[in-house]
């Protein structure tokens, strides 16, 4: 088997990337790092990624790190007929789904980190959720929110009437918020309910989340 994940199925970003390896059928390995002992702090894992985060990609001699260029990695080199979600064949429909990517990191999933972060992780570790805080986020997600009913009532996915790397990359963060009192909010937001349904739904992602813990 060519392709070594290193990570855990805990990490919305280790999750991405599966989704995106499911999506392709390749085969590859999921190797799990040791959080609680802080494997990921050692030399092994630092020599893989230098921050000491996850995931890692290990395929022959190529190591890569961050979630969203090892995802960029696996769709081109897996990509066939019916798996392109890149869309680079097309130059304007690979711009909208670079410009939703980058929708995705910089506008969606810095607003909703924290509320999944307080809600889910900060209560495992014996802490207590910071209210406020929550509150804040909720008011940023709910701004994000309603861009994307607005779009989605002209277009059936982000980047158009295809999917895309754009869509599946909202997975992971939007399947932890599902999991929290906030999400009650998403009954306000029909056409992102819509989509998020569809995106759930897709076999990769039934797959990867059969992975996740709890399931």
């Amino acid at each position: 088997m060519g392709i070594k994940i290193y990570g855990s199925t805990l990490s919305p970003y280790v999750v991405r990337v599966l989704a995106c390896l499911e999506e392709v059928g390749a085969e590859y390995e999921l190797v799990v790092i040791d959080f609680a002992n802080g494997e990921h702090k050692g030399p092994a894992h630092l020599a893989r990624n230098p921050f000491g985060q996850i995931p890692a990609l290990q395929d022959g001699n190529l190591m890569l790190f961050e979630s969203r260029a090892i995802s960029k990695y696996v769709l081109r080199k897996y990509s066939k007929p019916g798996t392109d979600l890149l869309r680079e064949s097309n130059i304007e429909e690979s711009a909208l789904v670079d410009m939703w990517l980058e929708t995705e990191a910089h506008q969606f999933s810095p607003s909703i980190s924290p509320i999944t972060y307080q809600c889910l992780i900060v209560p495992m570790l014996g802490g207590v959720c910071d209210q406020k805080l929550v509150d804040e986020s909720l008011e940023k997600v709910k701004k994000v929110l309603e861009v994307y009913e607005a779009h989605l009532s002209r277009s059936k996915y982000l980047a158009g009437d295809f999917f895309s790397l754009a869509d599946l990359s909202h997975f992971p963060m939007f399947y932890y918020f599902s999991a929290t009192p906030c999400a009650s909010v998403l009954s306000l937001y029909p056409r992102v309910g819509a989509w998020w349904e569809d995106l759930k739904s897709r076999p990769s992602v039934k797959k990867v989340i059969s992975m996740m813990p709890g399931q």
